[in-house]
């Protein structure tokens, strides 16, 4: 076994999310899964950026480890409101109309929480502007059951990205983990990822 990869610290991630996971694998070959689960409700006032920034450092104290611990939250923001996973298919089709044709923002927060405790934060801001989005497509890609576990109704990775017009930001954190900030944090924190 490579003695380096052995004596490296241990590395968990609290998500749940495949997404995540398979952002993760591109910078570090080694760490464990383990889904946080904490109440994840908006508080009256709050800004999407410190929304984001809250969730992650939560979900990485959740699991309170002796380990490095990565926690991360991404919410889709349009017109100042923050859009959280669809409740159901006729929410999915009513976030997909309001995001249609116009620019939104994505913000996605990292957190790297050491074994002492203490946590790092970092956040990414993307704009995303959808073209005009056509009603049998939207009904389609509700029906597929896609959109159901994403914020915003819309997975970035997936078939909407055929109507995406333009981005300007990270494309990575649009789909649920910023790989420049996630890099950021690891290698302060000593770890070496690609």
């Amino acid at each position: 076994m490579n003695d380096a990869l052995e004596s490296s610290p241990t590395l968990v991630l609290a998500s749940g999310s495949p997404r995540r996971r398979e952002l993760l694998a591109v910078l570090i070959e080694r760490f464990e899964v383990r889904p946080a689960d904490i109440d994840e409700s908006v508080r009256d006032g709050e800004s999407p950026s410190h929304y984001v920034q809250r969730m992650a450092r939560e979900k990485a104290a959740a699991l309170d480890l002796a380990a490095w611990t990565i926690g991360a939250d991404t919410s889709v923001v349009l017109d100042g409101s923050i859009l959280g996973k669809p409740s159901d298919a006729e929410d999915a089709v009513r976030m997909l109309r309001a995001l249609a044709g116009r620019t939104h923002h994505v913000h996605s927060a990292v957190a790297l929480r050491a074994p002492d405790g203490r946590i790092d934060v970092r956040e990414s801001v993307t704009a995303v502007e959808f073209a005009a989005l056509d009603e049998g497509w939207m009904a389609r890609y509700v029906a597929s059951g896609d959109p159901l576990d994403k914020a915003g109704a819309y997975g970035i990775q997936g078939a909407p990205a055929a109507w995406i017009r333009t981005i300007d930001g990270s494309h990575s954190g649009v789909v649920g983990l910023p790989l420049f900030e996630t890099a950021e944090l690891l290698r302060a924190a000593g770890f070496d990822p690609a």
